[in-house]
C-alpha cells in the first residue's frame, strides 16, 4: 500500500465515508503478509515509493498469481519480472486487465499510473539487437517507476558512428543504461560522451571468449570512462 492509499483511506475514515472496521482490514496486512511461500511486503510502498516487485524467474505461474492476488486486493501497483510466454498465459487469464512485456519478459498491472517524475529523461542503449531483451527490462521498470524513458538499439562500435548520430539525445539524458555484450565496450565510449550518470550492463550475448558476459563484465569495470557498473549477465 503506498502513501497516497493510506492518506485517501484515513481521510474516509475522518469524513465518515469508511467505517473503522473496514480500515482497520485494509490496514491488516501492513506491513508483511505470510502466505506460506512469500511474504508479501506490503509496506514497502510506504517506506520506497513503490510496491515490491515480484522475480518470476523460479516460481510457479501458480505462484505469482497468488502472491498478485495479495498485492491486487492492496490496491497496489504490480510488476512481475523475467516471465516466460507460458507463465504469462496463465497470468493473464487470471489477470486480463494486465500487461505482458513479451520482449522484456515482464507483466505489469497498475491501478494507478504514476505521473512522470524524476529529473529528466533516462535513455537506454544497446550495442547490438540481441541485448534489447535485457533493455527492454530496463525500460520498462523504469516507466513503470514514474520515469522518461527513451530508447537507441543497435548503435555498437563496430559501426560508432551510429551512436555518434544520437549527440542530441545523449546530451539530453540525466542518466543512460548502456546493455552491451562481446567486449562490452560501448560504454566506455558512451561514458567519454557526455556528463551524466553512465550505468553499464554487461550480457552474456558473444563467442567462445566472452565466457557468458565476463568479457563484457571485466571490460566495463576496467573501463577508464566515468560510468557506473551494474551486472546482468545472467541474460
Amino acid at each position: 500500500m503506498e502513501e497516497l492509499a493510506v492518506k485517501k483511506l484515513l481521510n474516509e475514515v475522518r469524513e465518515g465515508k469508511m467505517p473503522v472496521d473496514d480500515a482497520l482490514r485494509a490496514l491488516k496486512a501492513l506491513p508483511y503478509e505470510d502466505i506460506g511461500f512469500a511474504c508479501i511486503d506490503h509496506h514497502r510502498g510506504l517506506r520506497k515509493g513503490l510496491s515490491e516487485v515480484i522475480y518470476g524467474e523460479g516460481k510457479k505461474a501458480e505462484e505469482i498469481v497468488a502472491i498478485m492476488e495479495k498485492m491486487k486486493a492492496q490496491g497496489e501497483n504490480i510488476l512481475v519480472t523475467r516471465v516466460n510466454p507460458a507463465k504469462a498465459g496463465t497470468i493473464q487469464e487470471k489477470f486480463p486487465e494486465s500487461e505482458y512485456h513479451a520482449t522484456a519478459r515482464t507483466i505489469t498491472l497498475e491501478h494507478r499510473r504514476k505521473s512522470p517524475g524524476g529529473k529528466g529523461t533516462i535513455l537506454v542503449i544497446t550495442a547490438g539487437t540481441s541485448d534489447i531483451p535485457v533493455a527492454e527490462e530496463a525500460a520498462v521498470t523504469a516507466r513503470f517507476m514514474g520515469n522518461i524513458v527513451d530508447t537507441i538499439y543497435d548503435v555498437g562500435v563496430s559501426g560508432v558512428h551510429r551512436v555518434l548520430g544520437h549527440r542530441e539525445k545523449l546530451e539530453d539524458a540525466s542518466v543512460i543504461i548502456v546493455v552491451a555484450g562481446m567486449e562490452g565496450a560501448l560504454p566506455s565510449v558512451v561514458g567519454g560522451l557526455v556528463d551524466c550518470p553512465v550505468i553499464a550492463v554487461p550480457t552474456s550475448v558473444g563467442y567462445g571468449a566472452s565466457f557468458q558476459g565476463i568479457t563484457a563484465l571485466l571490460g566495463m569495470l576496467n573501463s577508464c570512462a566515468a560510468e557506473r557498473k551494474h551486472s546482468d549477465s545472467r541474460f
